[in-house]
């Protein structure tokens, strides 16, 4: 339904929880090389439990890659998620085949790529002033369960 990307990873655990996460929502995750770790790496295997066989993952290697596939099996749409923009993610009605876009930890998506023209927009999670960020899985949990609430959790249970 939706396209879960992360762009350049680093922790293995936060990729193995987003390919649980991905398997129990119906979602691609989609890998931006270059990774922080091999695919095979203990902590991203743990993290993702019995799930890697379930999940649809995607590893592309480059930002163009991932783009080219998305205008293929995509939306169109490309919302990055970044501290740096006012918009809230809540308020972006979400369409089947929009692309979620997350940066590395903990640099976050470099401005470049923000600023690419086949990004639609740049989105915030509310936070409380004066932190930083949050964790990369988790900031993609509450995107995705956002999206799929707002599709009347098409697919689920």
């Amino acid at each position: 339904m939706f396209h879960i990307v992360f762009y350049e990873p680093r922790i293995p655990p936060n990729t193995g929880n987003a390919i649980r996460m991905s398997a129990i929502t119906g979602n691609t995750l989609h890998l931006v090389e270059p990774l922080g770790f091999d695919l095979s790496d203990t902590h991203l295997r743990r993290a993702g439990l019995d799930y890697h066989d379930l999940a649809h993952v995607i590893v592309h290697p480059d930002f163009d890659a991932v783009c080219a596939y998305l205008a293929e099996h995509g939306s169109g749409r490309i919302y990055a998620f970044t501290g740096h923009t006012t918009r809230s993610f809540a308020d972006v009605s979400y369409e089947p085949g929009d692309a979620l876009l997350f940066g590395p930890e903990p640099t976050g998506l470099p401005e470049e790529t923000m600023a690419d023209p086949r990004v639609t927009a740049r989105l915030r999670i509310p936070m409380r002033p004066g932190v930083r960020s949050l964790n990369l899985s988790n900031s993609a949990a509450i995107a995705t369960y956002e999206a799929w609430r707002q599709n009347g959790y098409a697919g689920g249970v």
